[in-house]
Protein backbone atom coordinates (compact mmCIF):
# COMPACT_ATOMS: atom_id res chain seq x y z
CA UNK A 1 0.00 0.00 0.00
CA UNK A 2 1.77 3.47 -0.98
CA UNK A 3 2.53 5.80 1.54
CA UNK A 4 1.24 9.21 1.70
CA UNK A 5 2.74 11.54 3.78
CA UNK A 6 0.58 13.13 6.50
CA UNK A 7 0.24 17.09 7.26
CA UNK A 8 -0.17 15.82 11.12
CA UNK A 9 3.41 14.35 11.24
CA UNK A 10 4.83 18.05 11.15
CA UNK A 11 2.15 19.41 13.54
CA UNK A 12 3.36 16.72 15.97
CA UNK A 13 7.18 17.18 15.14
CA UNK A 14 6.29 20.87 16.05
CA UNK A 15 4.23 20.16 19.12
CA UNK A 16 7.03 18.19 20.59
CA UNK A 17 10.19 20.60 19.82
CA UNK A 18 8.27 23.72 21.04
CA UNK A 19 6.01 22.74 23.77
CA UNK A 20 6.13 21.08 26.94
CA UNK A 21 2.48 20.02 27.58
CA UNK A 22 1.14 16.48 25.97
CA UNK A 23 -0.43 16.05 22.77
CA UNK A 24 -3.75 14.74 22.67
CA UNK A 25 -4.45 13.72 18.78
CA UNK A 26 -8.19 12.84 18.55
CA UNK A 27 -10.38 12.03 15.33
CA UNK A 28 -12.51 9.56 13.92
CA UNK A 29 -11.92 5.72 13.81
CA UNK A 30 -9.10 4.35 11.02
CA UNK A 31 -8.06 8.02 10.40
CA UNK A 32 -4.35 7.49 10.65
CA UNK A 33 -4.27 8.50 14.71
CA UNK A 34 -1.69 4.88 15.55
CA UNK A 35 -0.03 5.25 12.11
CA UNK A 36 0.89 8.83 12.97
CA UNK A 37 2.71 8.38 16.25
CA UNK A 38 4.50 5.10 15.69
CA UNK A 39 6.22 5.89 12.85
CA UNK A 40 8.84 7.21 14.90
CA UNK A 41 11.28 5.38 17.42
CA UNK A 42 8.98 5.99 20.82
CA UNK A 43 7.23 4.00 23.37
CA UNK A 44 4.09 2.85 22.82
CA UNK A 45 1.53 1.52 25.19
CA UNK A 46 -2.16 0.28 23.81
CA UNK A 47 -4.83 0.08 26.49
CA UNK A 48 -5.94 -2.39 23.87
CA UNK A 49 -3.06 -4.62 24.16
CA UNK A 50 -3.59 -6.81 27.64
CA UNK A 51 0.37 -6.17 27.90
CA UNK A 52 0.51 -3.01 27.62
CA UNK A 53 -3.23 -2.81 29.85
CA UNK A 54 -1.13 -4.39 32.76
CA UNK A 55 1.71 -2.18 32.64
CA UNK A 56 -0.22 0.89 32.82
CA UNK A 57 -2.34 -0.66 35.86
CA UNK A 58 0.91 -0.70 37.47
CA UNK A 59 0.80 2.60 37.36
CA UNK A 60 3.17 6.07 36.44
CA UNK A 61 6.31 4.58 38.18
CA UNK A 62 5.90 1.30 36.42
CA UNK A 63 5.90 2.85 33.01
CA UNK A 64 8.92 4.93 34.15
CA UNK A 65 11.29 2.36 34.79
CA UNK A 66 10.38 0.22 31.28
CA UNK A 67 10.95 3.24 29.72
CA UNK A 68 14.09 4.50 31.73
CA UNK A 69 13.11 7.70 32.70
CA UNK A 70 15.43 8.15 34.92
CA UNK A 71 18.35 7.96 32.27
CA UNK A 72 19.52 11.18 30.97
CA UNK A 73 19.76 11.26 27.07
CA UNK A 74 20.23 13.67 24.70
CA UNK A 75 17.20 13.32 23.07
CA UNK A 76 14.09 13.56 25.00
CA UNK A 77 11.91 10.42 25.26
CA UNK A 78 8.61 10.31 23.66
CA UNK A 79 5.95 8.16 25.15
CA UNK A 80 2.65 7.21 23.79
CA UNK A 81 -0.19 6.44 24.94
CA UNK A 82 -2.85 4.95 22.98
CA UNK A 83 -6.83 3.91 23.64
CA UNK A 84 -6.37 5.29 26.67
CA UNK A 85 -9.63 6.82 27.15
CA UNK A 86 -10.78 3.00 27.34
CA UNK A 87 -9.38 3.63 31.50
CA UNK A 88 -12.14 4.87 33.36
CA UNK A 89 -9.21 6.64 35.28
CA UNK A 90 -7.42 7.86 32.43
CA UNK A 91 -8.00 11.63 33.08
CA UNK A 92 -6.26 11.08 36.66
CA UNK A 93 -3.71 8.68 35.11
CA UNK A 94 -2.24 11.51 32.48
CA UNK A 95 -2.39 14.16 35.53
CA UNK A 96 -0.67 12.16 37.98
CA UNK A 97 2.16 11.17 35.36
CA UNK A 98 2.37 14.14 33.39
CA UNK A 99 3.02 16.21 36.95
CA UNK A 100 5.39 13.60 38.02
CA UNK A 101 7.44 12.94 34.47
CA UNK A 102 6.53 16.17 33.05
CA UNK A 103 10.96 17.20 32.35
CA UNK A 104 11.62 13.59 31.56
CA UNK A 105 9.26 12.98 28.26
CA UNK A 106 7.29 13.77 26.14
CA UNK A 107 3.50 12.91 26.08
CA UNK A 108 1.42 11.57 23.10
CA UNK A 109 -2.53 10.79 23.90
CA UNK A 110 -4.29 9.29 21.12
CA UNK A 111 -8.14 8.13 21.03
CA UNK A 112 -11.29 8.64 19.86
CA UNK A 113 -14.80 10.85 21.24
CA UNK A 114 -14.42 10.38 24.40
CA UNK A 115 -10.67 12.69 24.38
CA UNK A 116 -12.53 15.44 22.63
CA UNK A 117 -15.90 14.92 24.78
CA UNK A 118 -14.18 15.64 28.11
CA UNK A 119 -12.92 18.89 27.02
CA UNK A 120 -16.60 20.45 26.96
CA UNK A 121 -17.25 20.05 30.94
CA UNK A 122 -14.49 20.07 33.74
CA UNK A 123 -11.53 19.49 32.53
CA UNK A 124 -8.68 18.87 35.33
CA UNK A 125 -5.57 18.63 32.75
CA UNK A 126 -5.99 22.40 31.96
CA UNK A 127 -2.85 23.67 31.17
CA UNK A 128 -1.14 20.51 30.71
CA UNK A 129 -1.49 19.06 27.48
CA UNK A 130 -2.44 20.89 23.80
CA UNK A 131 -5.36 19.13 21.87
CA UNK A 132 -5.07 18.19 18.25
CA UNK A 133 -8.63 17.04 15.88
CA UNK A 134 -7.01 15.09 12.97
CA UNK A 135 -8.84 15.10 9.80
CA UNK A 136 -9.14 11.80 6.34
CA UNK A 137 -6.99 13.48 3.23
CA UNK A 138 -7.78 16.37 1.55
CA UNK A 139 -6.78 17.72 -1.82
CA UNK A 140 -4.21 20.17 -0.50
CA UNK A 141 -2.79 17.70 2.15
CA UNK A 142 -2.85 15.26 -0.84
CA UNK A 143 -0.62 18.27 -2.81
CA UNK A 144 2.02 18.91 -0.06
CA UNK A 145 1.80 22.25 -0.74
CA UNK A 146 4.11 24.22 1.22
CA UNK A 147 3.44 27.91 0.15
CA UNK A 148 1.34 29.53 1.81
CA UNK A 149 0.14 33.19 0.59
CA UNK A 150 -0.53 33.27 4.23
CA UNK A 151 -0.42 31.68 7.58
CA UNK A 152 -3.40 30.04 6.69
CA UNK A 153 -3.97 30.38 2.69
CA UNK A 154 -1.98 28.37 0.59
CA UNK A 155 -0.46 29.20 -3.39
CA UNK A 156 -3.08 27.34 -5.89
CA UNK A 157 -1.94 23.81 -7.15
CA UNK A 158 -3.20 21.05 -9.16
CA UNK A 159 -4.14 18.10 -7.95
CA UNK A 160 -4.01 15.51 -10.41
CA UNK A 161 -7.23 13.61 -11.95
CA UNK A 162 -6.10 10.21 -10.46
CA UNK A 163 -6.03 11.04 -6.85
CA UNK A 164 -9.11 13.87 -7.60
CA UNK A 165 -11.50 10.76 -8.48
CA UNK A 166 -9.76 8.60 -6.03
CA UNK A 167 -11.30 11.06 -3.40
CA UNK A 168 -14.57 11.81 -4.95
CA UNK A 169 -15.13 8.25 -4.76
CA UNK A 170 -13.50 6.58 -1.96
CA UNK A 171 -13.58 9.55 0.35
CA UNK A 172 -10.36 11.20 2.64
CA UNK A 173 -9.94 7.81 4.99
CA UNK A 174 -6.55 6.48 4.38
CA UNK A 175 -7.47 3.08 3.52
CA UNK A 176 -9.77 2.85 1.39
CA UNK A 177 -8.17 6.48 -0.67
CA UNK A 178 -4.81 4.79 -0.94
CA UNK A 179 -6.74 1.27 -1.99
CA UNK A 180 -9.15 3.16 -4.42
CA UNK A 181 -11.13 -0.84 -5.01
CA UNK A 182 -15.01 0.10 -4.90
CA UNK A 183 -15.83 -3.22 -3.28
CA UNK A 184 -13.04 -2.88 -0.60
CA UNK A 185 -14.68 0.57 -0.11
CA UNK A 186 -18.31 0.08 0.32
CA UNK A 187 -17.06 -3.12 2.69
CA UNK A 188 -14.76 -0.80 4.66
CA UNK A 189 -17.59 1.42 4.98
CA UNK A 190 -20.02 -0.87 6.49
CA UNK A 191 -17.36 -2.40 8.96
CA UNK A 192 -16.79 0.99 9.94
CA UNK A 193 -20.60 1.34 10.58
CA UNK A 194 -20.62 -1.49 12.28
CA UNK A 195 -17.68 -0.75 14.48
CA UNK A 196 -19.01 2.61 15.88
CA UNK A 197 -22.71 0.92 16.75
CA UNK A 198 -20.92 -1.72 18.58
CA UNK A 199 -18.20 -0.12 20.53
CA UNK A 200 -18.50 3.64 20.11
CA UNK A 201 -22.32 4.10 20.70
CA UNK A 202 -22.21 1.59 23.72
CA UNK A 203 -19.04 4.07 25.21
CA UNK A 204 -22.41 6.67 25.27
CA UNK A 205 -25.83 5.28 25.94
CA UNK A 206 -27.42 2.36 27.88
CA UNK A 207 -27.82 -1.02 26.30
CA UNK A 208 -31.88 -0.05 25.47
CA UNK A 209 -31.16 2.96 23.52
CA UNK A 210 -28.98 0.75 21.24
CA UNK A 211 -31.72 0.13 18.31
CA UNK A 212 -33.03 3.31 18.53
CA UNK A 213 -29.32 5.31 18.17
CA UNK A 214 -28.98 2.90 15.10
CA UNK A 215 -32.22 3.40 13.11
CA UNK A 216 -31.79 7.15 14.15
CA UNK A 217 -27.47 6.50 12.22
CA UNK A 218 -29.49 5.16 9.46
CA UNK A 219 -32.24 7.78 8.93
CA UNK A 220 -29.52 10.68 8.79
CA UNK A 221 -27.32 8.31 6.54
CA UNK A 222 -28.65 10.42 3.15
CA UNK A 223 -29.70 13.50 4.85
CA UNK A 224 -26.15 14.92 5.09
CA UNK A 225 -26.47 18.58 4.00
CA UNK A 226 -30.07 18.95 5.38
CA UNK A 227 -31.42 20.78 8.79
CA UNK A 228 -31.65 18.40 11.76
CA UNK A 229 -35.58 19.19 12.40
CA UNK A 230 -35.26 17.62 15.68
CA UNK A 231 -39.04 17.48 16.17
CA UNK A 232 -39.90 15.11 13.20
CA UNK A 233 -37.14 12.94 13.93
CA UNK A 234 -38.36 12.81 17.86
CA UNK A 235 -41.86 11.42 15.89
CA UNK A 236 -40.30 8.98 13.82
CA UNK A 237 -38.51 7.93 16.82
CA UNK A 238 -40.96 8.03 19.29
CA UNK A 239 -39.01 10.29 21.62
CA UNK A 240 -38.77 13.56 22.87
CA UNK A 241 -37.01 16.54 20.62
CA UNK A 242 -34.90 16.87 23.81
CA UNK A 243 -33.69 13.10 23.48
CA UNK A 244 -33.19 13.31 20.02
CA UNK A 245 -31.27 15.71 20.25
CA UNK A 246 -28.65 14.55 23.08
CA UNK A 247 -28.32 11.24 20.43
CA UNK A 248 -27.27 13.33 17.47
CA UNK A 249 -24.86 14.97 20.24
CA UNK A 250 -23.18 11.13 20.66
CA UNK A 251 -23.27 10.32 17.12
CA UNK A 252 -21.53 13.55 16.70
CA UNK A 253 -19.38 12.72 19.59
CA UNK A 254 -18.62 8.94 18.25
CA UNK A 255 -17.43 11.07 14.74
CA UNK A 256 -19.85 9.91 12.57
CA UNK A 257 -21.23 13.40 11.20
CA UNK A 258 -21.01 16.85 13.17
CA UNK A 259 -23.19 19.66 12.70
CA UNK A 260 -22.92 23.15 11.31
CA UNK A 261 -24.57 25.54 13.09
CA UNK A 262 -26.09 28.96 12.05
CA UNK A 263 -24.91 32.00 11.89
CA UNK A 264 -27.09 35.35 12.83
CA UNK A 265 -25.16 38.10 14.31
CA UNK A 266 -25.88 41.27 12.69
CA UNK A 267 -28.40 39.85 10.24
CA UNK A 268 -31.63 41.45 11.39
CA UNK A 269 -33.50 39.08 9.36
CA UNK A 270 -31.71 35.78 10.07
CA UNK A 271 -33.23 33.27 11.81
CA UNK A 272 -31.91 31.18 14.50
CA UNK A 273 -32.53 27.88 12.35
CA UNK A 274 -31.47 24.34 13.55
CA UNK A 275 -28.26 22.95 12.78
CA UNK A 276 -27.10 21.15 9.62
CA UNK A 277 -26.34 17.49 9.69
CA UNK A 278 -23.20 16.22 7.45
CA UNK A 279 -21.83 12.95 7.41
CA UNK A 280 -17.54 12.55 7.69
CA UNK A 281 -17.39 10.06 4.79
CA UNK A 282 -18.81 11.31 1.88
CA UNK A 283 -18.32 8.11 -0.32
CA UNK A 284 -21.49 6.49 -0.15
CA UNK A 285 -24.09 9.30 -0.61
CA UNK A 286 -25.65 8.57 -4.28
CA UNK A 287 -27.09 12.31 -4.66
CA UNK A 288 -24.35 14.42 -6.50
CA UNK A 289 -25.56 17.67 -4.80
CA UNK A 290 -25.59 16.26 -1.36
CA UNK A 291 -21.92 14.35 -2.28
CA UNK A 292 -20.51 17.82 -3.23
CA UNK A 293 -21.78 19.77 -0.26
CA UNK A 294 -20.55 17.39 2.43
CA UNK A 295 -17.37 17.07 0.65
CA UNK A 296 -16.62 21.09 0.87
CA UNK A 297 -17.74 20.60 4.62
CA UNK A 298 -15.69 17.90 5.76
CA UNK A 299 -12.62 20.17 3.55
CA UNK A 300 -13.72 23.41 5.61
CA UNK A 301 -14.36 21.57 8.83
CA UNK A 302 -11.01 20.29 8.34
CA UNK A 303 -8.95 23.97 7.45
CA UNK A 304 -10.92 25.37 10.55
CA UNK A 305 -9.59 22.98 12.86
CA UNK A 306 -6.36 22.56 11.86
CA UNK A 307 -6.05 26.36 11.63
CA UNK A 308 -7.41 27.11 15.26
CA UNK A 309 -5.45 23.82 16.73
CA UNK A 310 -1.80 25.09 15.39
CA UNK A 311 -2.59 28.40 16.99
CA UNK A 312 -3.43 30.57 13.72
CA UNK A 313 -6.41 31.96 15.53
CA UNK A 314 -10.33 31.05 16.06
CA UNK A 315 -12.09 29.82 13.45
CA UNK A 316 -15.62 28.73 12.94
CA UNK A 317 -17.50 27.06 10.69
CA UNK A 318 -21.07 28.11 10.23
CA UNK A 319 -23.74 28.41 7.83
CA UNK A 320 -26.07 31.73 6.90
CA UNK A 321 -30.17 31.60 6.51
CA UNK A 322 -32.50 34.73 6.25
CA UNK A 323 -36.16 34.74 6.55
CA UNK A 324 -36.95 34.82 3.46
CA UNK A 325 -34.77 31.67 2.91
CA UNK A 326 -31.63 33.14 1.22
CA UNK A 327 -29.75 30.92 2.12
CA UNK A 328 -25.60 30.42 1.25
CA UNK A 329 -24.07 27.19 2.47
CA UNK A 330 -21.17 28.02 4.62
CA UNK A 331 -19.61 30.78 5.87
CA UNK A 332 -15.73 30.60 7.62
CA UNK A 333 -15.77 33.14 10.84
CA UNK A 334 -11.85 34.29 11.96
CA UNK A 335 -12.02 35.86 15.37
CA UNK A 336 -15.57 36.11 15.54
CA UNK A 337 -15.74 38.24 12.29
CA UNK A 338 -17.05 36.50 9.08
CA UNK A 339 -14.34 36.08 6.90
CA UNK A 340 -15.60 33.41 3.66
CA UNK A 341 -18.66 32.86 2.36
CA UNK A 342 -19.10 29.55 0.36
CA UNK A 343 -21.51 28.26 -1.68
CA UNK A 344 -21.40 24.53 -3.51
CA UNK A 345 -22.42 23.54 -6.55
CA UNK A 346 -21.85 20.32 -8.23
CA UNK A 347 -22.20 21.66 -12.16
CA UNK A 348 -24.07 25.26 -11.65
CA UNK A 349 -21.92 27.84 -12.92
CA UNK A 350 -24.57 31.17 -12.99
CA UNK A 351 -23.59 33.08 -10.23
CA UNK A 352 -25.95 32.78 -6.58
CA UNK A 353 -27.31 36.45 -5.42
CA UNK A 354 -27.76 35.58 -2.34
CA UNK A 355 -23.27 35.84 -2.38
CA UNK A 356 -23.58 39.44 -2.91
CA UNK A 357 -26.37 40.05 -0.53
CA UNK A 358 -25.12 38.28 2.14
CA UNK A 359 -21.15 39.44 1.66
CA UNK A 360 -23.03 43.04 2.15
CA UNK A 361 -25.01 42.05 5.11
CA UNK A 362 -21.88 40.25 6.99
CA UNK A 363 -19.02 42.00 5.58
CA UNK A 364 -17.38 39.02 4.91
CA UNK A 365 -13.89 39.73 2.74
CA UNK A 366 -14.64 36.33 -0.22
CA UNK A 367 -17.73 35.07 -1.37
CA UNK A 368 -17.00 31.94 -3.94
CA UNK A 369 -19.22 29.67 -5.47
CA UNK A 370 -17.54 26.44 -5.50
CA UNK A 371 -18.54 24.16 -8.28
CA UNK A 372 -17.49 20.38 -7.97
CA UNK A 373 -16.55 19.67 -11.69
CA UNK A 374 -15.23 22.59 -13.24
CA UNK A 375 -11.63 21.84 -14.35
CA UNK A 376 -8.93 23.18 -12.31
CA UNK A 377 -7.95 26.73 -12.95
CA UNK A 378 -4.21 28.80 -12.19
CA UNK A 379 -6.10 31.41 -10.18
CA UNK A 380 -5.42 32.82 -6.64
CA UNK A 381 -9.21 32.60 -5.68
CA UNK A 382 -8.30 34.97 -2.65
CA UNK A 383 -7.03 37.47 -5.00
CA UNK A 384 -10.70 38.42 -5.55
CA UNK A 385 -13.03 40.50 -3.13
CA UNK A 386 -16.32 40.08 -4.64
CA UNK A 387 -18.54 37.40 -5.61
CA UNK A 388 -16.70 34.97 -7.84
CA UNK A 389 -17.67 31.20 -9.46
CA UNK A 390 -14.44 29.45 -8.93
CA UNK A 391 -13.17 25.61 -9.10
CA UNK A 392 -13.00 23.01 -6.39
CA UNK A 393 -10.07 21.96 -7.48
CA UNK A 394 -8.44 25.45 -6.94
CA UNK A 395 -10.39 26.47 -4.20
CA UNK A 396 -10.01 23.42 -2.02
CA UNK A 397 -6.01 23.52 -2.75
CA UNK A 398 -5.52 26.71 -1.04
CA UNK A 399 -7.18 25.43 2.67
CA UNK A 400 -5.22 22.20 4.90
Amino acid sequence: MEAYPRIYEQMVAKHLSDHRQMAILTGPRQVGKTTLCRQADRYYFNWDNIDHRQQILAGPQAIAVICELDRPRAQTPILIFDELHKFSQWKDYLKGFFDTYENQCKLLVTGSAKLDFFRHGGDSLMGRYFAYRLHPFSVAELLQAPNRKSAVISEPSPLDNTSWNHLLAHGGFPEPFIKADPKFTKRWRSLRTKQFIREDLRDYSRVNEIQLLETLATLLAERSGEQIVYANLAKQLQVSPQTTKAWIEILVAGYLGFLVRPYHKNISKALRKEPKWFLRDWSGLKDAGSKAETLMACHLLKAVEFWTDTGEGEFELRYIRDKQKREVDFLVLREGAPWLLIEVKHAETKLSPNLAYFQEATGAAHAFQVVLNLDYEPINCFDYQRPVVVPARTFLSQLV
